[in-house]
């Protein structure tokens, strides 16, 4: 299946690392290989990988990452950098949207980080799909590791996109460079949630919410949900039987 992002992610290729927000990928990983009690050959599955920043932060750690992502550009970069670095993590186009009919990887840890498919998919109201996806990709007892835009916050700072209180969804025109500083305008959509919202959804997926933290990007930390923080970052854990001994 298509999607609207594709084309951004075409623009803006290895350009998207450019960004700000993608700066703290180190800080994140650093908190989230605890969150997530990982270690060496843990299985992670990342969702909406983008370029691989992520992924390929997990695998320089030893973690074997799989990553997926909608837009075949940003596959190729990470694709690229994990065989230039000699890393074990692949990468595949998917749709987020087909994991729940795949067959499970039963990886230890999911990651859906920085509205990679989650959150995106408001035309459509398929991020139900992508968390029952991510929960059918991991074993029982695996951890799910979400990050959400915060609905508070959206309604009360964003002054540059328009919330839709009905949707709960926020509409942003902003501009998008090429990696040769090719600008383009670009619409965003992305969906905002509450803690309820979250808790709730990931009940319907299979999964029980252990935490819910409010983060910025490269500012992951165990800070109480608020309104003043951009993002939620969820951890839960697929309902099943008892979590194994830790890998490594």
């Amino acid at each position: 299946m298509s999607h609207w992002f594709e084309p951004l992610a075409d623009h803006m290729g290895e350009a998207y690392l450019r960004y700000s927000f993608t700066k703290g990928t180190r800080q994140e990983i650093d908190f989230l290989w605890e969150a997530l009690e990982l270690g060496p050959e843990s299985r992670v599955l990342d969702v909406g990988c983008g370029p691989g920043r992520h992924a390929l932060e997990l695998a320089r750690r030893g973690a074997v990452v799989h990553g997926i992502d909608i837009a075949q550009t940003f596959v190729d970069l990470g694709r690229d950098a994990a065989t230039s670095e000699g890393l074990p993590a692949t990468f595949e186009r998917m749709d987020a949207r087909e994991l729940s009919i795949q067959p499970s990887r039963n990886a230890d840890a999911a990651v859906c980080l920085c509205q990679g498919a989650f959150g995106l998919m408001t035309r459509d109201g398929d991020d139900q799909v992508v968390l029952d996806g991510l929960v059918h990709q991991v074993r029982p007892g695996g951890l799910i590791a979400l990050s959400a835009f915060n609905a508070y916050f959206a309604v009360r700072y964003h002054e540059t996109a328009r919330f839709d209180a009905d949707t709960g969804v926020s509409h942003e025109v902003t501009e998008i460079r090429s990696p040769t500083g090719e600008i383009r305008a670009a619409d965003l959509w992305t969906g905002c949630f509450t803690p309820r919202e979250l808790r709730l959804m990931l009940s319907r997926a299979g999964a029980e919410v252990v935490h819910i933290w409010s983060v910025a990007p490269g500012e992951y930390r165990r800070s109480t949900p608020d309104a003043e923080h951009p993002e939620f970052l969820v951890v839960a854990r697929k309902v099943g039987s008892s979590r194994r001994d830790r890998p490594g």
